[in-house]
Order: structure tokens, then C-alpha cells, then sequence
């Protein structure tokens, strides 16, 4: 119990940790980028403004407190549950974020299902037989996967199905799963497949090296050698074991989508989080973009310790160390 105590805090402390390292980098960040929230606000205008006008834009933005203060102010708050305002779309940052993060979460999750359908038979597949036509394959796909750019794909899709076959559910404007089920899964078709193919190949690659390790141990040929059926032995006995690096390439890439996501969700037109953070980078909005990206980070690490959590599960002899 001390021992499973003492690494929970840890954990806590880690995360921590971790979360007050990403808001000190985006604080900084966010302010070493030329203008500010009156400028981007006012364009060509703010030049206009006379000394006691943006004197009064500064006190209402916060701009004339010390950066110090103006970070614990923010982080203060975000504790509190006041994430801030957005003045572009005249809502808080709270509710923009309860509205956004669920889409990109659905996104996240059909991405990783498709990426899961392709990534894993075609490295088992790819594994089966090393340096044959279908391990040759495997790599082809793996190697487009990592080398196509998302956004070249997206365009690519989009501008090939609104041409050819009439499809373009994203332009009609975004339906909740809630409200139009159909709709909605339509529109998350064309994005999901290409996250999903992007995924499926680091995906593919960890499923083949760790198939061939686990294939290559003993307890494999005694299991073949008992004449264990050859479907039950590669799922069962092989793809069993080769679970761990499996989950956890599949945990981080979730992790990633869930803010990584922004360049398709723009093409695509779904309000994602990542969106959003697009949009306050533009506005200069700094608290949606401080309060979204600390978000982001926070369920990055969540999914992390679920996935730690999940291949100790898994894998005894982890759950044991």
C-alpha cells in the first residue's frame, strides 16, 4: 500500500509538474508574438486610438499589469473554473472548451479505431513472413502513412468526393451525434480516415516488431509444437503478448490527436478543439488560447496514465515492477 501510495503521488506531482511547465510555455509564447489582443482586435484601426483609449483597453484586457501578475491571475482563476472570455464569439472559454473537446474526442476515437483496423492485421500480416511481397507491402503502407502530409490528403479527399461523387457533409454545417446521428458520422468519415491512416502506420510498425519478438520466444514453438491451432496461436499466444508496445504507441497517439488535430479539423470545417485554439492564436485571444492548450495538455496526461494504467493491466510482469 505505501508503495502504491507513495507512486501515486508521483504521478500527482509529475502531472503537476507538467501542467505548470506547458502554461509558463505558452504564457511566454503567446506574448512574444508581435501584437496584442487590441490590435488583432481592431486591425488598422487600434492606430487611431488615442493614449487614454488604449490606456482603458489595456486596464480591460489586463495588459497593463506586470506579466507575473497577469499569469498567476490567469492560473488563479483557472482554478476557480473561470477560463476566461472570448470576445470573438461572446462566450466563455469554459463553454467553448465543453462544446469543442467532445468533437475532437469523437474524432480522436474513430481515428484510432480505423487506425487500429489497418495498423494491426497488416503488421501481423507483415510479420508472418519477413522479407516476402506481403511484408513489403506492409511497409509501403507504413511509409506512405508517415510521409503524405494530413493536409495534403484532406484536400486531396475532400476535393475528390465534392467532385466526383457530390459528397461534402462538412459544408452543411456541423450536426452534434446527439442531434443528427447520421450526419454526423458522416462528416466525421472523410477526417477520421485521414487521421486514421497516419496513425495506422507508427501503428503498423509497432504491431510487426513486436509480433517478431514474441515470435522468436520460446513458449511460441512449444504452443506450435503442441499443435495449438495456428488462428488461436497468433492471437491468443502472440498477438496476447504483443499487446504492451501496441497500447502504449496507441495511448500516445491519442494523446496527440486530441490537440494535434487542428490542420484537418480547419480543412474539414469541425469545431473541434484544436479549432479553436486556431482561432485565438489569430484573435491574439490569450486567455482561449492559454486556458485551451492547458486543457489539451491535462487530457494528454490523463490518457497517458489510462494507458499506463491499462498495459499493467495487460501485462503481469509490469503490474509487478
Amino acid at each position: 500500500m505505501t508503495i502504491l501510495r507513495n507512486r501515486v503521488l508521483r504521478r500527482v506531482a509529475e502531472t503537476l509538474g507538467i501542467l505548470f511547465g506547458v502554461a509558463v510555455f505558452v504564457f511566454v509564447m503567446l506574448r512574444a508574438i508581435p501584437g496584442d489582443q487590441i490590435t488583432a482586435g481592431l486591425g488598422t484601426e487600434a492606430a487611431a486610438l488615442t493614449p487614454a483609449q488604449r490606456q482603458a483597453l489595456e486596464q480591460y484586457y489586463g495588459l497593463d499589469q506586470s506579466l507575473v501578475t497577469q499569469f498567476f491571475s490567469w492560473l488563479g482563476n483557472m482554478f476557480t473554473g473561470n477560463f476566461g472570455y472570448s470576445a470573438r464569439s461572446q462566450q466563455s472559454v469554459l463553454e467553448l472548451t465543453l462544446h469543442s473537446l467532445p468533437v475532437t474526442f469523437e474524432l480522436a476515437v474513430f481515428s484510432i479505431v480505423l487506425a487500429l483496423l489497418i495498423g494491426v492485421p497488416l503488421g501481423m500480416l507483415a510479420a508472418s513472413r519477413t522479407n516476402s511481397v506481403r511484408d513489403a507491402a506492409g511497409q509501403v503502407v507504413s511509409l506512405a502513412g508517415l510521409s503524405i502530409p494530413a493536409f495534403l490528403l484532406a484536400t486531396t479527399l475532400l476535393s475528390v468526393f465534392a467532385a466526383s461523387f457530390g459528397f461534402n457533409p462538412n459544408g452543411q454545417g456541423f450536426a452534434a451525434f446527439v442531434d443528427d446521428p447520421l450526419l454526423n458520422l458522416r462528416q466525421m468519415l472523410l477526417p477520421s480516415l485521414v487521421l486514421g491512416f497516419g496513425i495506422a502506420a507508427p501503428i503498423l510498425r509497432t504491431t510487426r516488431t513486436a509480433v517478431l519478438e514474441v515470435r522468436s520466444n520460446d513458449f511460441v514453438r512449444t504452443a506450435r509444437a503442441k499443435g495449438v491451432p495456428e488462428r488461436r496461436l497468433q492471437i491468443r499466444h502472440v498477438l496476447g503478448n504483443a499487446l504492451v508496445p501496441i497500447v502504449t504507441m496507441t495511448g500516445l497517439q491519442f494523446g496527440y490527436l486530441l490537440g494535434g488535430a487542428v490542420v484537418v479539423e480547419q480543412i474539414f470545417s469541425v469545431p473541434g478543439i484544436g479549432r479553436q485554439v486556431l482561432l485565438g492564436i489569430q484573435q491574439k485571444e490569450y486567455a482561449v488560447v492559454q486556458s485551451t492548450v492547458l486543457v489539451i495538455a491535462l487530457a494528454f496526461v490523463l490518457v497517458n496514465l489510462l494507458t499506463d494504467g491499462l498495459y499493467r493491466l495487460i501485462d503481469p510482469r509490469v503490474r509487478a515492477s
